[in-house]
């Protein structure tokens, strides 16, 4: 059902938007960097205070090196990402940096993608605030991630390492139930490439679920997007994991069409087809996290989980191709 919860939600991120692009449009070109970071407000439930915003990205801008990535786009991602997560968003910033400088001297590579495994390793410590274990877990994670699938893995999979490497399963356990979601959904006409990946390891975040289950699941959510008006597009496939893991009896794809037909309103994202898209999904899932029959189960929080790993890959994936285009522009 299309609640007026939803439609609050959906308006609520046009207007956040729409004060960004305002306030910021001689600073950030790309206007899918700011669509996603108004969303992060809105599917986190915090409330946008632009001042705050705006006061973080400048410090995280000051705070780091004149070559850092930081310097350009991806600090106002930065920005909304800790600042919807942590009261304290300066602190942790710079414990997110600390973070950051041992993934490097673990041989990841500088960039983007590596403040946001930080920051992912930073939203979910461990009991004594070591991270040791973490890094080398997601180092591990993402070894096995570019042995299976060298020509896919690269830098932008390091945040989807960092999650998984939160799961309590061991690192060759974690990487063969990928594989076997890979596989099999590979057999039912999923295409393999690095969507195919991320929809693999999003079904591995839910520990307890039935492989064959959430592979038929997600076949079948694949099928319905088509018959719902969606495009069945292999960027969806992230989307089409997140829904899977949902109880069937709460998937409403008439509902997303709507909160798309809502997003499009604005000429803005009409023109973002496939990011509207996306939002709309995050808009639902969220709206579907405060359902009382998942609130007291194990599902809830893979959820959140889940909701975080999507995020984080979009955000990275935006501020990532944002931040080539800037360069081979200059």
């Amino acid at each position: 059902m299309y609640t007026q919860e939803l439609q609050q939600k959906a308006s609520a991120n046009l207007e956040i938007f729409d004060e960004l692009k305002a306030k910021l449009k001689w600073k950030v070109s790309d206007q899918r960097i700011l669509m996603m970071a108004a969303s992060m407000y809105v599917v986190n439930g915090k409330t946008f205070d632009y001042g705050r915003f705006v006061r973080l990205a400048d410090y995280i801008k000051q705070e780091v090196g004149l070559f850092s990535s930081l310097k350009s786009h991806s600090r106002f991602t930065i920005a909304s990402m800790l600042d919807v997560r942590f009261a304290n968003p300066r602190e942790k910033f710079q414990e997110m940096r600390r973070i950051y400088k041992r993934l490097v001297e673990a041989g990841f590579r500088r960039g983007v993608f590596t403040y946001i495994s930080a920051l992912v390793l930073l939203s979910h410590p461990s009991e004594n605030g070591e991270f040791s274990d973490d890094i080398l877990k997601t180092d591990a994670i993402y070894q096995k991630m570019k042995d299976a699938h060298s020509f896919l893995t690269s830098s932008s999979d390091y945040p989807l390492a960092a999650l998984l490497a939160q799961n309590d399963g061991t690192v060759t356990e974690l990487t063969e139930r990928t594989e076997a979601y890979y596989e099999r959904l590979n057999n039912l006409g999923f295409r393999k490439g690095n969507d195919l990946q991320f929809l693999s390891h999003i079904l591995t975040l839910d520990e307890h679920a039935d492989v064959d289950l959430l592979v038929e699941r997600t076949s079948h959510i694949h099928q319905a997007f088509s018959q719902a008006g969606i495009k069945q597009k292999t960027r969806f496939y992230p989307e089409m994991g997140m829904l899977a893991l949902l109880p069937e009896d709460l998937v409403e794809l008439d509902v997303i069409n709507q909160i798309i037909d809502e997003l499009n309103k604005h000429k803005s994202f009409r023109w973002q087809k496939d990011i509207t898209t996306i939002l709309a999904i995050n808009l639902f899932m969220s709206d579907k996290l405060a359902d009382s029959s998942l609130l007291e189960t194990s599902l809830y929080t893979t959820m959140e989980t889940v909701i975080q790993a999507q995020q984080a890959a979009m955000l990275a994936s935006v501020a990532g191709a944002s931040a080539a285009a800037s360069s081979s522009s200059s």
